[in-house]
């Protein structure tokens, strides 16, 4: 599924200006994370002893990203993006929108080949887990009446959406189909993440609507509030890795950093353990960014 979808870069998922990692992670994870590191951390290391918590984690963002688009259907009041393309489609061909969004993901998958891109084990899980959890979810939820309790299926499934955009991302097992259509492109046209998700969101929801599907005031409320939603998510549930922390070489005799060659009087300097109150030596340098990144000195 894309979430975030619309305008916001995120992933399938996400959300803001953010870079093509946020939701299509390479082998370092999310941002901010060391490239040559696998997505699981380094063998026994303590990101890969959360595997158990990631998958738990995946397990639930994927099953309440599908029952959060089955109350969006319920509400009747406006999908997001690709739904409306499924919805249209299982109009047009009599299957259920959760067994479409399954077949299209395979598909979508496909045409991963020519870009090169590696899915990984949420990819998989995306496609497998979301259209069931939408066909169950709309099983057991009958259809609602009056604009009050459809309003509220509206908020919930948004809301509800953004959660689970940020649970399964943050658990880092790669994106899903549709973003890393989206990422892949992205990379082989040389674009803007923006342009390509809106021109693909766009084409969707032109084609969805023209086959049926349900375009409303869901569907503007989901493309403004998702990223900011998903990115709150994503502050949330994002799993920490560990990180080596880098060693110190021994200062040469007779370097100025050397404690011994320093007199007792110098003032420390700027950033010393010894700076004064209010300097930037009490305060840890970080690196401005989107709560989705890992927070690294500069």
């Amino acid at each position: 599924m894309s979430s975030p979808t619309s305008t916001p870069e995120s992933t399938e998922g996400s959300t803001s200006d953010h870079p093509a990692r946020s939701t299509d992670e390479p082998a370092g994870g999310l941002p901010g994370e060391p490239a040559g590191e696998p997505a699981g951390g380094p063998a026994g290391g303590r990101h890969g002893r959360r595997i158990p918590r990631r998958l738990v984690q995946l397990t639930a963002g994927l099953l309440l990203y599908g029952a959060s688009s089955a109350l969006l259907v319920r509400s009747g009041l406006g999908l997001e993006p690709w739904n409306v393309l499924h919805q249209g489609l299982a109009r047009l061909t009599g299957l259920s929108i959760g067994v479409v969004v399954t077949l299209m993901g395979g598909v979508v998958l496909l045409l991963w080949i020519p870009l090169r891109q590696r899915p990984g084990l949420g990819t998989v899980a995306n496609v497998l887990l979301i259209g069931a959890a939408m066909d169950g979810t709309l099983a057991l939820l009958p259809d609602v009446h009056g604009t009050g309790a459809r309003v509220a299926l509206m908020v919930a499934g948004v809301v509800l959406n953004g959660a689970a955009t940020g649970l399964y991302i943050a658990a880092r097992f790669g994106p899903g189909p549709r973003d890393g259509l989206m990422t892949g492109l992205h990379r082989v046209t040389g674009r803007s993440l923006r342009l390509i998700r809106t021109l693909i969101e766009v084409g969707v929801v032109a084609t969805g609507f023209l086959l049926g599907g349900s375009v409303g005031v869901g569907t503007l409320l989901y493309a403004f509030a998702i990223g900011p939603l998903a990115q709150l998510s994503l502050r949330l549930f994002t799993v920490p890795a560990g990180r080596a922390v880098p060693s110190t070489p021994s200062p040469a005799p007779g370097d100025p950093a050397d404690p011994a060659e320093t007199p007792a009087d110098a003032p420390a300097p700027t950033g010393a353990a010894g700076a004064t109150s209010g300097t930037p030596g009490d305060r840890p340098a970080v690196a401005a960014g989107p709560p989705d990144r890992v927070i690294l000195p500069r």
